[in-house]
């Protein structure tokens, strides 16, 4: 049975963009919330001194840029970066008293952006049903258990088999060991796997390169910083979120004719 008639065992899904809508979000303010808090000012304070502004800011300043550079790496060189290594490169206390009242800070300005769309929970079911299993493979500087705090807040962490995320490893997407990593996670040979995610160089390249097939969410508008030229095309375009179950049902189905001609 050639790769692309193998049947499908389990498919992993990217998370920005694809399990949670894509959302314009103002970057650099996430770190003036952050820096404002950690400086003891409202954020939306017209009356703050200008000298504890300006310091504030410059702060906020340095965290953004340390960001963009870890980002830029993991583009460049597929290393990876937490939060908690970007707020040290930017020279931030983890010490300081009130770091943590600005990490809560953080995180409430992201919460918007980060609400799981409404047909994960109806395909995930729809999955697991038929024995496939469900994975995350996500680039990003949050910790496992932020994401983890979200899928719960959702309603969807119970059908979660494995989940892998960029900041506990060493390599973000599209280097071969993160796909390699969720695959191991979920017990599954990448050629009997799925991925689905909405960016072609991370989504569709990479896991194409260790054999595992890949479905598109052509949703997002990826800023033109962010994308990395690359011939890569998907196995199959999935217009919303249930079209993945459709799409593995066929391919599932095909692998069941070729197996029994």
């Amino acid at each position: 049975m050639t790769a692309s008639r193998r049947p499908v065992e389990a498919v992993v899904f990217d998370w920005g963009g694809t399990l949670t809508p894509w959302h314009e979000v103002d970057l650099p303010q996430q770190w003036r919330v952050f820096a404002r808090t950690v400086h003891g000012l409202p954020v939306e304070d017209p009356g703050m001194p200008a000298e504890d502004l300006a310091e504030a800011d410059s702060l906020a300043m340095r965290i953004h840029d340390a960001e963009e550079h870890a980002w830029r790496r993991g583009r460049e060189r597929h290393e990876s970066a937490s939060i908690a290594a970007i707020l040290e490169a930017a020279g931030v206390d983890p010490e300081h008293d009130r770091h943590h009242l600005a990490l809560a800070a953080y995180q409430r300005f992201w919460e918007p952006h980060t609400h799981t769309d409404e047909q994960v929970r109806p395909l995930w079911e729809s999955l697991q049903r038929k024995g496939i299993r469900v994975g995350v493979l996500s680039n990003t500087i949050w910790t496992r258990d932020y994401h983890r705090e979200v899928f719960e807040r959702d309603g969807v962490l119970d059908l979660l088999d494995a989940d892998v995320y960029s900041s506990e490893i060493h390599v973000v997407k599209p280097h071969p060991d993160a796909f390699h990593a969720v695959c191991d996670a979920l017990g599954v040979a990448p050629e009997r796997a799925v991925y689905v995610g909405d960016r072609i160089f991370e989504d569709v390249h990479g896991p194409q390169q260790v054999g595992m097939r890949a479905i598109l969410v052509p949703h997002s508008d990826i800023p033109a910083g962010q994308r990395t030229a690359v011939e890569a095309r998907p196995d199959a375009v999935a217009h919303e979120l249930l079209d993945v179950a459709g799409i593995v049902a066929l391919w599932n189905h095909e692998a069941q004719e070729a197996d029994e001609a």
